[in-house]
């Protein structure tokens, strides 16, 4: 439903009909942003044009491409263990443009640009309301509901010098530059590795120390939960919960990144900027970054990240007294107000109601089964997780205004797209 924006662009008309085929193919890295300049080299250019930032339409429709509501997630319905309950791993009751391991989405999103530095929480809003009686989306309404979520935390770009320090030398001309928008998706993995725990118990597992070779104590008061003949090593459910965050990180990005062809912007997904940089824990005070908490631990060279004050806050010691605070805090995104898990969450069912209420109840000798676990692990290495970050970012999306000359000056044709070459005419 279009008909409620004013001005409508010719762009926006474009972009909801682009094809998906031709944005997968057509999707290619394109760098070289207006205001932008390679002095030397074999293509070196300097471009004519002053940096341009992105409309506000644009960048919202980038945001909401990135990290926006979809509606009610379904609910994973079935498992023969669960019978008669259904399964009760998600911890969020929306759905969002990019998948998440079980649901337990515990991604956010932060941007810059040239006016500052933001924060856009998605991970527990309800289903859009900007819908019609008959289902189709009023897009005005859609973009104002998310809109109304940014909360902006800083004046001015984020500073991400152009070092070796803070940045790959293959990067120091082209990222976080002016007029662009940085995309910054960031997990919170403490959470992320309390809710791998709840799994294993409700499914009747537990973990060892490999690192230091030894049981977790207190486990075997749960044996008739979990099996505790047969635990699983920690580092290894650690290094995984770890690269299931880095999926959610970067499928939230590769979706920005075709929504990008469909506007006829330029940018790209990429890893080129020092993470500890842009977070806040680089050791330089001139590079404030987010502004990140981080603590240094002995026999660590580098800095654990966990959470920005009152802002996005791992799940983990400072921001939670102890680790029975913050399995109880897990607990209560599941099955409290707005929770996949609650009765009273509304959503996409028939019976509503009925099947929320059917998922596997936890309780408190759960609670304390997972809290023994996540507790031994803080104590015994002085955070949590052990041997991964508490909060970790590792892919970026940046969308800027392109400028084709440059392609035209030293590319054959096709370096860019029909939506690209109009762009200028079709966002005026």
């Amino acid at each position: 439903m279009l008909n409620n924006l004013p001005d409508l662009p010719k762009g926006l008309i474009e972009a909801t009909e682009f094809p998906l085929i031709e944005a997968i193919h057509g999707r290619r890295s394109r760098r070289f942003a207006r205001g932008a300049s390679i002095p030397d080299g074999p293509l070196a250019y300097t471009s004519k044009h002053a940096p341009a930032p992105l409309s506000e339409m644009e960048q919202l429709l980038l945001l909401t491409t990135v990290g926006g509501n979809t509606g009610w997630s379904n609910l994973i319905p079935n498992n023969r263990f669960y019978l008669p309950k259904i399964p009760n791993y998600a911890g969020a009751a929306g759905g969002r443009t990019f998948p998440s391991a079980a649901g337990f989405h515990t991604t956010e999103i932060f941007y810059t640009d040239d006016n500052g530095s933001y924060f856009f929480p998605t991970r527990d809003m309800a289903a859009t309301t900007a819908k019609s009686a008959e289902g189709a989306t009023d897009l005005n309404a859609y973009l104002d509901e998310h809109k109304a979520r940014i909360v902006k935390l800083s004046d001015g770009r984020l500073k991400t010098p152009a070092s070796p320090l803070h940045m790959e030398m293959h990067n120091e001309w082209c990222a976080n530059v002016p007029g662009s928008t940085l995309v910054i998706p960031v997990a919170d993995v403490a959470q992320h590795m309390i809710l791998v725990m709840c799994y294993l118990v409700q499914n009747g597992a537990c973990i060892y120390d490999d690192v230091n070779n030894q049981p977790i104590p207190g486990l075997e008061k749960f044996k008739n939960l979990v099996d505790i003949e047969n635990p699983y090593p920690l580092s290894y459910l650690e290094q995984l919960g770890l690269t299931e965050v880095t999926v959610e990180l970067s499928t939230a990005c590769y979706a920005g990144a075709l929504m990008l062809q469909a506007l006829g912007l330029g940018g790209w997904m990429y890893e080129g900027i020092n993470p500890f940089s842009v977070l806040g824990a680089s050791g330089d005070p001139d590079v404030p970054g987010l502004g990140f908490r981080f603590d240094m631990h002995d026999g660590q060279p580098l800095p654990n990240i966990t959470g920005l004050e009152g802002v996005f806050e791992g799940h983990c010691p400072p921001h939670f007294k102890d680790m029975r605070a913050a399995v109880e805090s897990v607990v209560s995104r599941k099955f409290g107000t707005g929770g996949p898990f609650n009765p009273e969450t509304d959503g996409p069912y028939k019976q509503n109601a009925k099947i929320r209420g059917s998922a596997a109840a936890i309780g408190d000798e759960f609670v304390d089964c997972v809290t023994a676990m996540a507790q031994y692990v803080h104590d015994k290495f002085g955070r949590f997780p052990a041997t991964v970050p508490s909060i970790f970012t590792l892919m970026y999306l940046q969308a800027h205004q392109l400028d084709t000359e440059f392609y035209d000056t030293h590319f054959t044709s096709g370096a860019y797209l029909r939506t690209h070459a109009d762009h200028e005419k079709n966002w005026a």
